[in-house]
């Protein structure tokens, strides 16, 4: 029973909605310049359709009785005190108007019956379009067949209306609000383009019969001139006119070369299919195609350039029109040159094999910028030996430093033996150079490429001695570090000389025992605990007092060793 009740309410409901649903109201607007023979009459056609709600006629400063006709006929009626242009009374009578729905019929219809009118506006009306525009029979046409269909064809191939110009509309007000309505002849073919560009529903209605008054040569003329302006603004503004010239068809067949090239990388690089080598042989292809595309109208790119930069005219002139036509591709296939380049990342030539390995740099942004640097790009570095006679060094990429957060002249302890950090040489800015025995503890070979990413990773849990930055010359601290490959929670240390705070350095404090050396000689032991109050410890050399303070908690991917592990800290006095 209260299933049967619901059902009633919901039908009662739906039934009350749409009974109250407001019925679209209608306008009709004539414009009108001398047309005092057939106002009239079209206006009393209207008038025997009973849901239109007002007709206005906009005398287009007319200089026959055409505004008198039209009030002794009812009309609302709206005067230029000088002819504008049938675009400009359309634009005055939609300001002027209040329907949902508004229809544009040109004042010198003869013989227009309301059937007619009414085909127009029921389409709209029923929700089954959003324009629509009429076809009829007549026998001129001139302009639409020699001028606007061709146009059309060309810019707008998708518009396949038998009557583009044909000058009787309705449409949704809601639609006329969001297009620009011109304010001469192209303004019928101006909804045609705006319509269909903004996807809105358009009906072209089939009205038999319709006869105008027959237009002179002279204003064929205009009416051809400013429908062909209408459609190539139209195009130039919905892109149907940009990259039409030789120059533009050669840029883009130019990217298209350099996106077939790019798509045959990704197919060699990074398409898995099987068999395997299906994907090389389709990438190979497209490659090769696009290489050749690019080249040939690369070519024809300089050529046309400088054809169109050096015309004789005005220079200043061809160097903007060049820039905003072309500009954008051109950086476009800059772009894929990028991606070319930066996919292929380094090849290789070893005793007649080639190599091609794609490696791509890593972006670093920083959450506390670190000597004002908030953002940075490294690697990926290229594994190679190192030079002859260093067999105690390790040439390493200021980039890769930053990453293990060390600096050159710290040491690195791999297998027992003692690395010294030196910087690389010019021309070698991503080469890690890495004696035979490192290179065999690391588990790396020659040519190997580390992301800066995994850098960490083959340098875990080695232990490192850096030397901290500090603000005077009368002593040098090295910290012994263990590196990890994750950050956890450290503690910020800060030194005092003699109550004067020089430096401070940050790493992961466990409880435990740490030592700590003067000179390079054994000086003390002290034992840290995070739960014990005690966070100073003091180290003394003759009248120089270095106070250490574990002074708060950071983030850091740098433990500090324990006693078993290594050298907490070396004080050197210079004096």
């Amino acid at each position: 029973m209260y299933w049967i009740i619901l059902l009633f309410v919901l039908l009662i409901a739906s039934v009350k909605t749409r009974s109250s649903k407001k019925p679209m109201t209608v306008s009709v607007i004539l414009p009108a310049y001398n047309e005092e023979k057939t106002v009239a009459s079209v206006i009393k056609t209207v008038q025997t359709l009973n849901y239109v709600d007002e007709i206005i006629v906009v005398n287009d400063g007319s200089i026959d009785a055409t505004e008198k006709m039209a009030k002794e006929a009812g009309a609302t009626v709206i005067s230029h005190t000088r002819n504008r242009g049938k675009g400009a009374a359309i634009k005055t009578g939609f300001k002027n108007s209040k329907g949902d729905v508004v229809v544009f019929l040109d004042a010198d219809l003869q013989k227009l019956n309301p059937q007619q009118v009414d085909k127009m506006i029921q389409p709209i009306l029923n929700d089954e379009a959003d324009v629509t525009k009429t076809k009829f029979k007549r026998e001129a046409g001139r302009v639409t067949e020699l001028t606007a269909k061709p146009l059309l064809s060309f810019f707008f191939p998708e518009i396949k209306f038998e009557q583009p110009l044909s000058g009787q509309f309705a449409a949704r007000r809601s639609f006329l609000n969001n297009i620009n309505l011109e304010d001469d002849y192209g303004v019928d073919v101006g909804i045609v383009l705006d319509a269909d560009v903004m996807g809105a529903r358009v009906k072209e209605v089939d009205i038999g019969n319709l006869t105008h008054s027959m237009s002179s040569l002279y204003d064929l003329n205009i009416m051809a001139t400013e429908v062909v302006r209408t459609i190539v603004d139209r195009a130039n503004s919905y892109g149907r006119i940009t990259m039409i010239d030789t120059l533009g068809k050669s840029i883009r067949m130019g990217v298209l070369g350099l996106s077939l090239t790019t798509l045959g990388f990704f197919f060699i690089f990074f398409i898995r299919i099987r068999p395997s080598y299906l994907a090389l042989y389709i990438g190979l292809a497209i490659s090769i195609i696009g290489i050749v595309i690019a080249i040939y109208y690369i070519i024809q790119i300089v050529r046309a350039s400088i054809k169109t930069i050096l015309r004789p005219d005005d220079k200043s002139r061809n160097l903007k029109s060049f820039f905003y036509m072309h500009s954008p591709l051109i950086v476009s296939a800059l772009i894929m040159f990028a991606v070319l380049f930066t996919m292929i990342g380094s090849v290789h030539v070893d005793e007649g094999k080639i190599s091609i390995e794609p490696a791509a740099r890593n972006v670093i942004f920083w959450k506390q910028p670190v000597d004002n640097q908030t953002i940075d790009v490294r690697g990926p570095y290229t594994v190679d030996s190192a030079l002859e006679n260093e067999y105690s060094s390790i040439r390493i990429p200021q980039d890769a430093l930053n990453t293990l957060e060390l600096g050159y002249g710290d040491t690195i302890t791999i297998k027992g033996n003692a690395y010294t950090l030196n910087q690389t040489i010019p021309g070698e800015d991503s080469i890690l150079r890495i004696p035979y025995e490192a290179r065999n503890a690391l588990g790396i070979n020659i040519r190997d490429v580390i992301r800066d990413t995994d850098l960490r990773n083959y340098f875990q849990n080695l232990y490192a001695q850096k030397n901290i930055p500090l603000t005077t010359p009368n002593i040098t601290v090295t910290e012994g570090v263990i590196i990890k490959n994750t950050l956890s929670d450290g503690k910020i240390i800060n030194f005092y000389l003699n109550n004067e705070k020089i430096g401070s350095t940050t790493g992961i404090l466990e409880d435990g025992t740490y030592t700590m050396y003067v000179n390079g000689y054994f000086y003390r032991t002290i034992k840290f605990n995070n739960s014990s109050s005690q966070k100073t410890f003091f180290v003394t050399r003759g009248n120089n007092v270095v106070k250490i303070e574990i002074a708060g908690d950071i983030k850091s991917s740098a433990e500090l060793p324990t006693a078993n592990d290594g050298i907490l800290f070396n004080f050197n006095f210079n004096r």
